[in-house]
């Protein structure tokens, strides 16, 4: 079992140019509304940082998951679907929180797909696991 990483940083390296770009966002609607910390009950500005605030309470146990799963030797084709889920994920989260007119599907997909990512990902690891441990 080669223990090179080489799928999961690829899909890190897009999920974090994203992060910049929600965390971009922010900066220059801060700039625009003239505020300088919390909402100040805009509900745009709210909802890009709920955006930017869902993202990072997600993608990084996704990745770490993500990231010990190609460690213990799992398909590459595995690493792809469940590291697509989670990028397929958090564009469409990110796109119909942004909307103030919110279409829930895109909202509730995303979640979906990053749901089914980190759950897929814990039992992926469990799986490998008693596979290799004999039990």
């Amino acid at each position: 079992m080669e223990s090179n990483i080489t799928i999961v940083p690829t899909y890190a390296a897009l999920l974090g140019i994203i992060f910049f770009i929600v965390s971009i966002r922010i900066v220059r609607l801060r700039r625009s509304l003239k505020i300088g910390i919390g909402d100040n009950n805009d509900p745009i500005m709210l909802r890009a940082m709920r955006v930017q605030s869902n993202f990072a309470e997600y993608v990084p146990l996704c990745l770490i998951l993500l990231g010990f799963a190609e460690l213990q030797g799992t398909l590459p084709a595995i690493l792809h679907l469940l590291s697509i889920g989670l990028l397929l994920g958090r564009i469409l989260h990110a796109y119909g929180v942004s909307q103030t007119k919110e279409n829930f599907r895109f909202r509730v997909s995303g979640m979906a797909l990053t749901f089914t990512c980190l759950l897929s990902t814990c039992a992926t690891l469990i799986f490998n696991f008693l596979r290799n441990s004999g039990i």
